[in-house]
């Protein structure tokens, strides 16, 4: 299946592929036409920038200029989920709607053996949002993806039945073009871990900063249903998303996870909510009610997550 994918990649088709974090839809990061797929097929703003995945540290200082800092987070948290921003080299042979026009590019290593051996094979760096329709829930296995893209022939999904995304949310987003790192979109590695790590301070971006990479817009990750967050019982025609011993118990609820561990919510988040939005769409349902979720360690990027689902 790797075979049939390089060879879309490289006659400037689009491949929708497993990571560590979660599916993504990709295409050839030097070739507009191609990338411009991505953005038609998903139904993206063209303002949403693409990160570029490559396959090691190497490739990716042939695109962005890295200076010391973004250097050191690199070699300390590549591959894996994290992606840099660092400034777009002037002769980086990258697609312009990759950028949205930025003089800035977030570049990112995945870990999952897959992801790497595509990239690798291709010879090229791969742009790559979330495989999903823009603005709905991101997708963590090969249903998923499936279910959105199978009719279409222009696209090859290579997607393993039994691979389910060890992380199942997105890559944290750091900027290093800022005086001070920023985080501009949370994930399983925090700020206070970065911080810790590379012993600075590392700010998180405000909710009026300039789009500069995925998921920073304000609605996003949402089921076709409302979300109601921070729900202590359900109202009429409502189901539930539950953590820990919270009991929003009814008609139909789910638990991220019964004993509380905020690793297992994490991977569990997106699926559910699809099982919840499923459910809603073939039962008389007004929204999604989900339970307070603390805003510590990776609970900070799953409510990030809900707060934008719930957005309206």
């Amino acid at each position: 299946m790797i075979n049939k994918a390089v060879q879309f990649i490289k006659s400037g088709k689009v491949v929708v592929f497993p990571t560590e974090t979660v599916y993504g839809i990709g295409a050839d990061a030097t070739n507009n036409e191609a990338c411009l797929k991505i953005f038609q097929f998903k139904e993206r703003p063209a303002i949403n920038p693409l990160i570029v995945h490559v396959s090691s540290i190497e490739q990716a200082k042939e695109i962005g200029e890295f200076d010391d800092l973004a250097t050191k987070i690199a070699e300390k948290f590549w591959s894996g989920p994290l992606s840099i921003v660092v400034p777009l080299k002037e002769n980086a042979n990258i697609a312009p709607s990759v950028t949205a026009g930025l003089n800035t590019i977030a570049l990112r290593i995945p870990s999952y053996p897959v992801a790497l051996e595509l990239i690798r094979q291709s010879g090229i760096p791969i742009a790559a949002p979330s495989a999903n329709p823009s603005n709905y829930i991101s997708p963590t296995n090969a249903e998923h993806v499936t279910k959105h893209f199978k009719d279409n022939q222009e696209i090859f999904i290579l997607a393993p039945e039994i691979y389910q995304s060890k992380y199942g949310l997105e890559s944290t987003i750091i900027d290093t073009t800022t005086v001070t790192p920023t985080i501009l979109r949370e994930g399983f590695i925090t700020a206070e871990i970065l911080g810790e790590i590379l012993g600075i301070e590392v700010l998180k971006a405000s909710e009026t900063s300039t789009i500069k990479a995925s998921g920073m817009l304000a609605k996003h990750y949402s089921p076709k249903v409302p979300v109601r967050l921070n729900a202590i019982n359900l109202e009429d025609k409502e189901i539930g998303l539950n953590f820990s011993n919270s009991n929003l118990t009814g008609r139909f609820s789910l638990n991220l996870s019964v004993k509380g561990d905020f690793i297992e919510a994490a991977a569990n988040l997106y699926a559910y909510l699809r099982i919840l939005d499923d459910y809603a769409a073939s039962h008389d349902v007004r929204g999604i009610a989900v339970s307070p979720i603390p805003q510590v360690n990776i609970g900070a990027a799953i409510n990030d997550r809900l707060k934008r689902a719930a957005k309206s």
